[in-house]
């Protein structure tokens, strides 16, 4: 049997009878809009919560040392006081439903952090589809560190354009017993989750998409390309961090088998009809409007818009749109350590025309939206594309955090 990278894992659920309250969305979302958190926690007030368990990100700047101690003091009180029930080895199947989408599906296992990089240029089996800034692991790094238990909201995708793995088990659901079934909070849709002990039929089917003949008539060659990181690339990084810090002091058979080496994700096929990709835009604030145009006008940005008020700008360059996005973002980053400011990555058109209109001395900035089609022969022959040029789905079809799984002995 080929190497995948993915493992059946023992999965941590909470033992609440108010799944809604414990369940909440990725920690990177809503990252420039304070009254979503401040309606969750009201939401979640006083209730077994994963709230409590992660650090969003907008509180980053927000006494973070103090916030992150008590997150990990948080996991545990619960693994004290007995929140958490621990499931037999094997898989969750997660059927998600969103504002946007009837049905995503998904399966929740363990990724073995050995067989996966982020490094540029890597043939790693599991890779980032974007680039990794270094600095923002740090904070996360503070947090999983000293953690018990973590929490996915990293979305890892596979090319499986016949549809066999996931979408078999999703007819066949009936057959498996159904862990949840709840609405998710904050708008988020709703979520079903169904126990898959067969893993090994599973782990199978991914080791078929590794077949080198497969791969020379899909891609053109035989690269052993596994998986490719959708969403929480940064979280993901986090945690190969940890785990290369970590197993410089264990024996090779301590290495095996520890908890650390492996990290909690969703796996979903890029085919799936839940999933489509968004382009991420860029928020500047704090600039002047017409020094930061003047300048933008003279990069070759792709086919852009820039809205900077009630007006909306458009731009034709020749640069395709990764190589687009790297120019615009070079200049933004030169722009602030030039003349101030500061940028934010927005989903969705709306999100962001509101931000600008309500926000003085600031632009915004579209780029056009990636085929997922492309995404997996891409990142094998270029690499991975630009830090933050596609999202899936809306900032409200993120992951929740919803299963856990204990990360140290």
């Amino acid at each position: 049997m080929k190497i995948t990278g993915l493992n059946a894992t023992n999965v941590l659920l909470p033992n609440t009878n108010d799944m809604t309250a414990w369940a909440c969305i990725a920690c990177d979302q809503f990252t420039s809009e304070p009254d979503y958190w401040n309606e969750l926690e009201r939401q979640v007030s006083g209730k077994k919560t994963t709230l409590d368990l992660v650090l969003p990100e907008i509180y980053l700047e927000d006494n973070v040392d103090e916030r992150i101690e008590k997150v990990n003091s948080n996991i545990k009180e619960y693994l004290k006081n007995g929140t958490f029930n621990e499931l037999p080895k094997g898989f969750v199947l997660v059927v998600r439903s969103t504002p946007y989408v009837k049905k995503r599906i998904g399966l929740v296992g363990a990724i073995d952090l050995e067989t996966y990089d982020y490094k540029p240029g890597n043939k790693a089996l599991i890779r980032a589809t974007e680039g990794t800034i270094e600095e923002r692991i740090p904070p996360r790094l503070k947090i999983r560190k000293n953690a018990d238990v973590e929490f996915p909201h990293v979305m890892v995708l596979f090319d499986d354009e016949k549809r066999e793995i996931l979408e078999q088990l999703y007819e066949n659901r009936h057959t498996l017993k159904k862990l949840y079934d709840f609405d998710l909070n904050m708008n988020g849709g709703h979520v079903e989750g169904y126990l898959v002990e067969d893993y090994q039929s599973v782990l199978d089917g991914f080791s078929n998409l590794l077949d080198e003949q497969r791969l020379i008539s899909k891609y053109g060659f035989a690269d052993k390309f596994a998986f490719a990181v959708g969403d929480g690339n940064h979280s993901l990084a986090t945690a190969k961090t940890m785990w290369n810090l970590l197993k410089s002091g264990l024996t090779e058979e301590e290495k095996a088998s520890h908890p650390a080496r492996f990290a909690l994700c969703e796996m979903v096929n890029v085919y799936d009809d839940g999933i489509y990709f968004e382009p991420i835009f860029r928020f500047i604030k704090g600039v002047d409007k017409q020094k930061f145009m003047l300048g933008l006008s003279k990069v070759d940005g792709g086919d852009i818009s820039v809205i900077t008020g009630d007006e909306k700008l458009f731009f034709n360059g020749k640069n395709s749109l990764p190589d687009g996005i790297r120019e615009v973002d070079s200049y933004i980053k030169d722009y602030i350590a030039k003349f101030g400011g500061s940028v934010d990555y927005i989903h969705g058109e709306e999100n962001l025309t509101t931000l600008v209109k309500n926000t003085e001395n600031s632009v915004g900035i579209f780029f056009k939206k990636l085929d997922k089609q492309d995404l997996f022969k891409y990142v094998s022959k270029n690499g991975a594309f630009p830090r933050k040029t596609f999202s899936m789905g809306e900032a409200i079809e993120k992951r929740y955090y919803l299963e856990g799984r204990r990360i140290t002995k």
